[in-house]
């Protein structure tokens, strides 16, 4: 049995500009933000918490990723909801070429660092590495269902739990350059938290079901 763990340290929570607010990045001194029932994606000063700009989907935003001059997004697509990974240009929009299948169409989550794609699959409680191909470089087991993740100071963070029975979710540091990377409980987070991004001094993460955006730090 794990042992109990002080709660994350809240420090901004903040109303979502749409309904369900589900994938989340830093990009370029902003916050941007995805709809999964509107289907859009907003990009959001954080410090007045005002929208900048706002822009359809082809699917459902699952996650997002900065990376270089671009984000990236998780988009779920047709009837099976299958995933891709699009690319997104602010101020131009959503490259119309660029369209990456993730393995067996299945991930939600998503990273990137240093060339990779890290895609999380929530069921098979697992992270792939991919490169901007798609194709496989390895997996990490994480251990639990996985609701968000990121790269911050050069570390891999997970946010990892169970949705069932009420929803229990920790932040979890796991370091992807040992021979078999293991995740490593930090601190409890107190609600159903969805996405995760870091801008460089604070992480943040959706409480979904309340349509709120929330900022904090590690205890």
């Amino acid at each position: 049995m794990n042992p109990p763990f002080p709660d994350i340290v809240e420090h901004r929570r903040l109303s979502s500009p749409a309904r369900s607010p589900q994938a989340l990045a830093w990009h370029r001194g902003a916050l941007w933000l995805g709809s999964r029932d509107e289907r859009r994606v907003y990009g959001i000063h954080a410090d007045d918490w005002t929208v900048f700009e706002e822009t359809a989907v082809p699917g459902i935003p699952w996650a997002a990723a900065s990376g270089g001059d671009t984000l990236y997004f998780t988009s779920g697509e047709g009837a099976e909801d299958d995933r891709y990974i699009r690319r997104y240009i602010p101020g131009v929009g959503f490259d119309e070429v660029y369209r990456v299948a993730v393995p067996d169409y299945t991930g939600s989550y998503l990273s990137h660092d240093d060339g990779s794609f890290y895609v999380s699959q929530w069921y098979k409680h697992r992270v792939l590495q991919l490169d901007l191909n798609g194709n496989l470089l390895r997996t990490v087991g994480i251990g639990a269902e996985i609701s968000g993740h990121t790269f911050a100071g050069g570390d891999f963070y997970v946010l990892r739990g169970t949705e069932q029975d009420g929803e229990s979710w920790h932040i979890a540091r796991v370091d992807l350059a040992a021979e078999t990377p293991q995740a490593v409980d930090i601190a409890r987070v107190p609600f159903a938290c969805r996405s995760l991004a870091f801008d460089g001094s604070r992480f943040w993460t959706n409480h979904r079901a309340q349509n709120e955006t929330v900022s904090f730090s590690l205890p």
